[in-house]
C-alpha cells in the first residue's frame, strides 16, 4: 500500500465541519462504452508438478508495497478532521471463546497456496496474501483468491476444479514455464451475487506486462466477468475497462506521474464491490503506477440490468477522485445488500463507508488514529439505466468510537521449515552444503530468520453491508486487552439519511469492539441477515494460538456473542514474505488483505485466512521438495476457511 506524507491540523475546525450538511463531489463526466472481450467458463485444468521450479516469484516491484514519500504538497491539515495527537488504543474486555459451534452447517478448507501455485499446469508464480473474495446465491458459492477461483454447492462441496484467473479472464498464463513468457499480473479479486437478476460478478485489477520481460507496460484494467445465467459453472461474459487514467484508451487524465513530475499512468489498487437496486459498483484506490503518489478513491459504476443481459458492450461510469472534507477518499467500501433491502432515496442510493485514519498516510492523517468515519452516498443510481447516467456523490464526516492502526500479530512458536531452510548451512544439496542454496545464488543470505509477526492491516474500512436501513461496517484497530496491546476489531452501525437537497447525513447508532486476551483478531468482515442476525468473521492468532479462522455472532441490537473457532490453525505462517532473504528488511508478512462474509437470505457464509498445515524441516526437504506430503508448496502455506452458519 503506497505511502504519502502529510501533517495534522486544527481540531477547532472539526466541530464546525461536523455540523455542516454532507459535502458534494463534482458530478462525473466520464461514461464510456466497453466492448466485451469474449466469454469464458471455469474449467478444470491439470495441476502442475510438485517441487521447486524457478522462477517462483514475479520480478519487479510489489504493487502493494511501500512507495517513497509523496512529492505533492498536501493541504489537508487545515481541514482539521484528524486528531492533533495520536489517540490511545481503546481498553477492551476480552471476549469469551465458545466451546461448541452449534450454528455451523458446513466448514471446509477453501482455496490455499498450493491450489494457487499449481493451477494451470503450474504456470503460475507464488503469491501472498490471498485477498479473499466470496459470493453466494442460487445454491452456489464462488470463492476467489490471488490468483484462482472455484465454485461450491450449497453444502460447501466443490463442483468445479481450481481455475487460474489469467485463463479465466482470457489472458496468457502468469508464467509460461515452456517459453518463459509472462502474462498480466491479476490481483485483488472481488465477488458479488446480484439477487435480482441472479448473476455472479467477479472483478480484478490487471497490470499488463511485456511478455518477454514481465515489465509493466503502464496499461491496467478493471476486468469484470458476469455469469450469463444463475449457474456460475456455465458461461460468463468478460468486460475489460481501461483504468490507467492517463488520457489513453478513452480514459481521463488524472495527472499521475512517474517521479512526482513526469506524466505517467495511474494504477487502480484494492478494488471492492457492492450493489444496490440499480447498479454494481467497484471502488478502487488510485496511485501513480511508477511514481510515489496516492491520488484518491474512484468508483466504477455499471447498470446491473445491462450486465445481466451480457450484451456486446456495456456502459461504465467513472466517479473520479473522491474527497472527504478536502482529504483524498481512501478505501471507500460500497455496501452489499440482500434482496429488497435497497435504499430508494434520491432515485436510488448506494451507501459507502470509509475510515479517516487509513494507514496514517493516504488519508493525510499522520497519527493513524481517529474517532470519526466517512459516510458516503452515491445517488440517482436509477440513471444508470440511461444512455448518459447522472450520478451524484455526497459525503459527511460523522463521530465514532476511537480506532487506532493495530500492531502486528505475533505467532505461536512452531516449525517454520522455509525459514529454517534459509538458516540451514549443512544440508547436502546439488549446489553445495546448506538448504538455502535451493533458493539463492551467492551472495549467501544471513541465516537469522525467525517466525514473523503477521501484518494486521491498517485501519482502513473493511466490508460494508446495508440491510433494514442500517449500514454496517468494521475495521482493524489496536485494543488494550488485560493490559496487552493487541489487534482487535471496531464495528459500526450507521443509520444514513438523504435530505431534501440530496445530501447524505446520519450518525453511528451502535458501535463496539472485539478483543481477545493473548490473541489478535484481524481482517474483519461483517454481514447481517434481514432477520437481525449477523456475524463478524476474522483471523484469530497469537502467542498461544496458531492463525485460525473465527467469527462472532452479532445482532441488529448490537449484542455480540463469544468467539467461535471454526478452523483451528495447525502451525505458523511460513511464506516467502515472512523472510528478509526474499523481501528485505523490515519484512512485512502479508496476510489478508481482506476477508469476506455474505448471506444467501437464510444463512451466513464466511471466508478467512488461516494456516491448515504444519511440517518439520525434514519433511519439507523430502521429495517432492517443499510439499510436505502435498499440504503446501516450497514458498507458502496459507489457506482459507469457508464456513456456513445459520444463526
Amino acid at each position: 500500500m503506497r505511502k504519502i506524507i502529510a501533517t495534522s491540523g486544527a481540531a477547532a475546525i472539526a466541530a464546525a465541519l461536523l455540523s455542516l450538511p454532507g459535502a458534494a463531489n463534482a458530478a462525473p463526466s466520464d461514461t464510456r462504452q466497453i466492448t466485451s472481450s469474449g466469454t469464458t467458463s471455469i474449467r478444470s485444468l491439470a495441476a502442475g508438478a510438485d517441487g521447486l521450479q524457478q522462477p517462483e516469484l514475479r520480478a519487479g516491484p510489489d504493487d502493494e508495497g511501500p512507495a517513497a514519500p509523496s512529492t505533492r504538497p498536501d493541504p489537508n491539515f487545515k481541514h482539521g478532521i484528524f486528531p492533533k495527537h495520536p489517540l490511545e488504543a481503546p481498553v477492551v474486555a476480552s471476549s469469551a471463546v465458545a466451546a461448541t459451534n452449534p450454528a455451523v452447517r458446513a466448514s471446509i478448507q477453501g482455496l490455499n497456496h498450493r491450489d494457487q501455485r499449481l493451477a494451470n499446469g503450474g504456470n503460475q508464480f507464488s503469491t501472498e496474501p490471498p485477498d479473499q473474495a466470496l459470493c453466494v446465491g442460487n445454491g452456489f458459492t464462488v470463492e476467489s483468491v490471488n490468483s484462482v477461483l472455484r465454485v461450491y454447492n450449497a453444502n460447501a462441496v466443490p463442483v468445479t476444479g481450481v481455475q487460474d484467473l489469467n485463463t479465466f479472464f482470457g489472458y496468457p498464463a502468469a508464467f509460461n514455464r515452456a517459453t518463459g513468457n509472462q502474462g498480466p499480473d491479476v490481483i485483488d479479486p472481488v465477488c458479488h451475487f446480484d439477487p435480482d437478476f441472479g448473476r455472479f460478478v467477479v472483478a480484478i485489477t490487471t497490470l499488463h506486462v511485456v511478455p518477454a520481460t514481465g515489465d509493466f507496460t503502464g496499461r491496467n484494467t478493471i476486468d469484470v466477468a458476469v455469469s450469463n445465467t444463475g449457474d456460475p459453472t456455465g458461461s460468463w461474459t468478460v468486460y475489460s475497462v481501461p483504468a490507467q487514467n492517463d488520457g489513453t484508451e478513452g480514459t481521463p487524465n488524472h495527472g499521475c506521474t512517474t517521479d512526482g513530475t513526469t506524466p505517467g499512468p495511474c494504477f487502480q489498487d484494492y478494488p471492492h464491490i457492492g450493489g444496490d437496486a440499480n447498479g454494481i459498483y467497484i471502488t478502487t484506490n488510485e496511485y501513480d503506477l511508477f511514481g510515489p503518489n496516492f491520488n484518491a478513491a474512484q468508483v466504477f459504476a455499471f447498470s446491473k440490468a445491462q450486465l445481466a443481459a451480457h450484451p456486446t458492450s456495456v456502459r461504465v461510469t467513472l466517479v473520479p477522485n473522491l474527497h472527504l472534507a478536502g482529504t483524498p477518499g481512501f478505501t471507500v467500501w460500497p455496501a452489499t445488500s440482500p434482496a429488497n433491502q435497497y435504499a430508494t432515496d434520491a432515485n436510488g442510493t448506494e451507501f459507502m463507508l470509509s475510515s479517516v485514519a487509513g494507514d496514517g498516510s493516504e488519508t493525510g492523517n499522520p497519527t493513524g488514529t481517529a474517532r470519526r468515519i466517512g459516510l458516503w452516498a452515491l445517488t440517482n443510481t436509477a440513471s444508470l439505466g440511461a444512455a448518459t447516467p447522472d450520478l451524484r456523490v455526497t459525503n459527511r464526516v460523522i463521530n465514532s468510537e476511537t480506532y487506532v492502526v493495530p500492531p502486528k500479530a505475533e505467532q505461536k512458536p512452531g516449525p517454520f521449515p522455509l525459514g529454517q531452510c534459509i538458516n540451514d548451512t549443512t544440508l547436502a544439496t546439488p549446489f553445495g552444503p546448506g538448504c538455502w542454496q535451493f533458493f539463492f545464488n551467492p551472495p549467501e543470505p544471513a541465516h537469522d530468520e525467525v517466525i514473523s509477526h503477521l501484518d494486521a492491516n491498517d485501519s482502513r474500512m473493511q466490508q460494508t453491508w446495508y440491510t433494514n436501513g442500517v449500514l454496517w461496517g468494521a475495521l482493524d484497530t489496536a485494543v488494550r486487552v488485560n493490559g496487552q496491546l493487541k489487534a482487535g476489531v471496531a464495528w459500526f452501525a450507521v443509520e444514513p439519511k438523504i435530505n431534501g437537497a440530496g445530501k447524505v447525513g446520519g450518525k453511528v447508532e451502535k458501535q463496539g469492539y472485539l478483543g481477545l486476551a493473548n490473541s489478535n483478531l484481524t481482517y474483519p468482515a461483517i454481514t447481517m441477515l434481514p432477520n437481525g442476525k449477523g456475524a463478524i468473521a476474522f483471523t484469530v492468532g497469537g502467542a498461544d494460538r496458531y492463525p485460525s479462522a473465527g467469527y462472532a455472532a452479532i445482532s441488529s441490537a448490537g449484542a455480540v456473542g463469544p468467539i467461535h473457532i471454526v478452523g483451528a490453525g495447525l502451525g505458523p505462517a511460513d511464506g516467502f514474505t515472512s523472510y528478509k532473504a526474499f523481501v528485505g528488511s523490515p519484512i512485512r508478512t502479508r496476510w489478508g488483505d481482506y476477508g469476506a462474509a455474505v448471506t444467501d437470505g437464510r444463512s451466513i457464509w464466511m471466508a478467512s485466512e488461516y494456516i491448515a498445515q504444519t511440517c518439520t524441516l525434514a519433511q519439507y526437504v523430502a521429495t517432492p521438495f517443499g510439499s510436505c506430503g502435498g499440504t503446501r508448496t516450497s514458498l507458502g502455506n496459507w489457506s482459507t476457511r469457508i464456513t456456513k452458519i445459520t444463526p
